[in-house]
């Protein structure tokens, strides 16, 4: 036995064939043939098979695989590559692919691929000696990282906006009362953006087994990202700017729908209201306290023994009755569901899919069997076209209940024990696999089902929700965070937690207000709930044997600010639902952090300044925890204006700010077009006839997509929406009203056109027109009585604007002034 092993080293270092001297890291290796198509080129390398193909001009796709490539399917991408202009040629040590935006040469000795702008200069490049490579099963790409390289993006991710230095996994996971510094969460998104020299690119790797990212943890020579399974298999968009990246990466994996209206307002939920006498309370005091709201909803304890498709009926003995009654008062009502069935003969949900076969199973064709809250259960296969029509069909169950939104919960896929056999065995979608490569995207299937269920039943737009979910999710769901705590660092990263999805292509986003575990301070829930009117679904929620947590919970002064901001929240509906039409349309999203319309400030990177984000593209929002007596704020270039007061900031500078736990600070950027209307109680409630279009002068042109429609029908779809450009010309001097788009009419009859900062004018043109501005006064918060028609809340203290109020034509309109 010893002379063997001596034999086979000595035969090693001769360089003689010897299997113990083969790497246990495998490379592609050189380039052997490489065929040339029109926009694609496909490799055979030494160990590895590949292709790399344009999709758009701006986006470029890389596959790689130790045996031939596979199928072409993606849960994730929806967006087909397009017929473009592409010019391809090689030599004897390299291929180039050129398009009108980008290029990608590829190395043949070995394999590489480095990325150029058409004037050469280096967006991103394998890091040399390394490239891609596996490990087993394992496949890992290593980048280059540039001098001064950051990283933002990776969805649901804790810890900073700079991603630089630190490493992440994604595995979609349960993680009740997580930590500030927990990974992974609940959902997977593997797409990043890297900025570097005045360059931005993002690569999205569509690869849905266990993945993990590296920004340089534990190293200073590259970024990485791979999968324990399956192919190498990444997009790598270029363009100029952070919005564009944003919006091909949106066109690539779908953008969302446009929501019913109902679901961007209030939403009060707990863990658990029931019975249905206290779900009446609820409602019937929200009314009673004036406190605008459009949705309830129902935890698990709404269900029979927690099961499926059933209602308490001890807790609630009619439920259509009680959603009636709900939307007589222009409440909706979202109710929870779970993806186990329960395992109870005789049960009608279990029966049924036990007979249609829907449930995944163990390699011997057993159900797999997990215990969630019903007790032991059976399991939908979301990833198999039987399974999802299956579900489909039991939403059907909601519809005939009255239910407006359906809550998708403990789908990452969750069982007590938290560690469900990797041998179990799902369809997806006629590629048979195993739970390691289903897992993580489970969720986004169960939503799809959900909302696909919904499109198909409801009458109306349905507002899906979910906790988990993969690359794509927001083709039919909002998300929020998961179970946090009521603590002040867990809101802060709330709304970190929130701008990085949004960076990553997920617009519908929440948290749970005034945190999920814990009781919040009283100056907490204040600051929460302020901010709560800043983020796109404000959903107010806590735990099972917590505190109350309702705006009246915390006393009077409490309920004031709360109502107000609430008010706020309404009074802004008309900005909120165009800035999510522009979603629906481009895939920017609603909470913007600084990283997309300020990319290279180094600023926007500093911890300091990482929670600041813009809402829509006029706002900007400074969270403070509630205890804080002052907080630095970094305006970025251009003017500022204090949304309370209409005091300017100048830009590119910080600014030590005194705080209130009464006042959130929020800024409305200098050339803003922000439209607002009368109070409502709900978003069912028509508002007054007069809409005020507020307009900041700043010194950079601007426009805004003042966007209506009925809020909840499909007409939108067929042209039944209203639709006009304003603009702001500061050069021109002019504010301008296109022409009205769509066959819908609008709910407001006059504009009340309110500028900020435009003292010097003590009149304005219309068209022809002469017309006397006035003087006004405004204030965003107050007692919502003494709102006035147009929007506005009169104080003396607040800050003289000019106004002046004229016919909503459908016509081109132009101000001058």
């Amino acid at each position: 036995m010893k002379f063997t092993t001596i034999t086979l080293l000595f035969a090693c270092v001769l360089n003689l064939p010897c299997a113990m001297a083969q790497s246990p890291v495998v490379t592609p290796g050189n380039i052997e043939t490489a065929t040339i198509g029109q926009q694609e080129v496909s490799l055979k390398t030494t160990n590895a098979y590949g292709s790399v193909s344009v999709y758009s001009p701006s986006i470029i796709r890389v596959r790689l695989d130790k045996k031939v490539l596979g199928a072409d399917f993606s849960y994730a991408v929806v967006g087909k590559a397009q017929a473009v202009k592409v010019q391809i040629s090689q030599t004897d040590n390299e291929i180039d692919i050129s398009t009108d935006s980008l290029k990608a040469v590829i190395q043949k000795k070995p394999f590489s691929v480095t990325f150029y702008t058409i004037d050469g200069q280096i967006i991103n490049q394998d890091e040399p000696g390394l490239t891609t490579s596996w490990v087993n099963d394992a496949v890992t790409t290593y980048k280059k990282m540039q001098e001064d390289e950051h990283f933002v993006g990776l969805g649901e991710k804790t810890g900073n906006l700079d991603r630089k230095g630190n490493a992440y996994t994604n595995w979609n996971s349960d993680v009740y009362g997580y930590s500030t510094m927990a990974d992974p969460l609940y959902s997977t998104i593997p797409f990043y953006a890297g900025i570097h020299h005045g360059l931005n690119y993002g690569i999205f790797m569509d690869n849905t087994y266990q993945s993990d990212f590296n920004f340089g943890a534990s190293n200073n020579r590259f970024s990485s990202f791979g999968a324990h399974g399956g192919e190498m298999n990444y997009y790598f968009i270029y363009h100029k700017k952070m919005a564009d990246i944003i919006a091909s990466y949106t066109w690539l994996t779908g953008r969302m729908p446009l929501p019913p209206k109902w679901a961007l307002g209030y939403q009060q939920n707990r863990y658990s209201y029931y019975p249905e006498a206290e779900v009446m309370r609820i409602a019937q005091t929200l009314r009673e306290k004036r406190i605008p709201a459009d949705g309830i909803t129902l935890d698990i304890h709404y269900m029979d023994r927690y099961q499926l498709f059933t209602w308490n009926k001890s807790r609630f003995p009619e439920p259509v009755k009680m959603t009636d009654a709900l939307n007589k008062m222009n409440l909706k009502l979202t109710v929870i569901v779970d993806p186990g069935i329960k395992v109870e003969k005789g049960a009608p949900a279990y029966e049924s899919g036990l007979k249609q076969d829907v449930y995944i199973k163990y390699p011997d064709g057993t159900p797999y069997t997990g215990q969630v809250w019903p007790g032991w259960c059976n399991f939908t296969d979301f990833t198999s076209d039987k399974g999802r029509a299956w579900w489909r069909n039991q939403v059907d169950f909601f519809a005939k209940s009255g239910v407006s939104g359906i809550w998708n919960d403990m789908n990452e896929i969750s069982t007590w024990g938290q560690k469900m056999p990797d041998n179990v065995l799902f369809d997806y979608d006629g590629h048979p696999t195993t739970h390691l490569q289903a897992h993580n995207v489970y969720g986004l299937e169960m939503v799809r089902s959900s909302y696909e269920g919904a499109l198909e039943h409801f009458k109306e737009r349905p507002f899906i929700l979910s906790r988990s979910g993969y690359a794509g999710l927001q083709r039919y769901s909002a998300i929020w965070t998961g179970d946090n705590r009521a603590e002040e660092d867990h809101m802060l990263l709330g709304v970190r937690l929130m701008n990085s999805l949004g960076l990553s292509g997920v617009s519908f986003t929440g948290m749970d207000i005034g945190g999920f575990t814990g009781n919040p301070t009283t100056s907490l829930y204040t600051r929460w709930i302020e901010l709560g009117a800043f983020i796109p679904y404000y959903r107010n929620h806590t735990a099972l044997n917590s505190r109350a947590a309702e705006p009246w919970a915390f006393g009077e002064d409490v309920l004031d600010i709360a109502r107000n901001y609430i008010s706020l929240r309404y009074q802004l509906m008309p900005y909120l639902y165009s800035s999510f039409y522009e979603s629906t349309q481009n895939g920017l999203p609603i909470m913007r952090s600084l990283a997309i319309n300020y990319t290279f400030d180094p600023k926007v990177m500093d911890a300091t300044y990482q929670n600041q984000y813009e809402f829509g593209n006029g706002f900007m929002v400074a969270p403070f925890e509630s205890t804080a007596a002052f907080g630095k704020v970094y305006f970025p270039e251009g003017n500022w204006y204090d949304l309370y007061t209409g005091a300017q900031q100048k830009g590119a500078q910080e600014v030590t700010i005194p705080l209130t736990v009464s006042k959130l600070p929020v800024y409305v950027k200098g050339g803003s077009i922000i439209p607002m209307q009368s109070l409502t109680q709900s978003t069912a409630e028509l508002p007054t006839d007069t809409l005020a279009v507020h307009v900041y002068k700043g010194s950079k042109a601007n426009h805004f997509v003042y966007y209506e429609d009925d809020g909840k029908s499909f007409g939108y779809q067929k042209g039944d929406f209203y639709k006009r450009t304003i603009s702001f010309d500061p050069d021109k001097k002019t504010i301008t009203f296109d022409k009205a788009e769509g066959n819908f009419k609008t709910n407001f009859k006059y504009i009340r056109l309110m500028l900020h900062g435009f003292e010097q004018s003590t009149s304005v043109k219309a068209g022809n027109r002469n017309l006397k501005l006035q003087d006004s006064s405004i204030a965003f918060l107050g007692a919502a009585a003494n709102t006035d028609p147009q929007g506005s809340i009169n104080r003396p203290d607040s800050s003289p604007v000019k106004t002046v109020t004229i016919s909503n034509a459908p016509n081109n309109i132009q101000i001058n002034y």
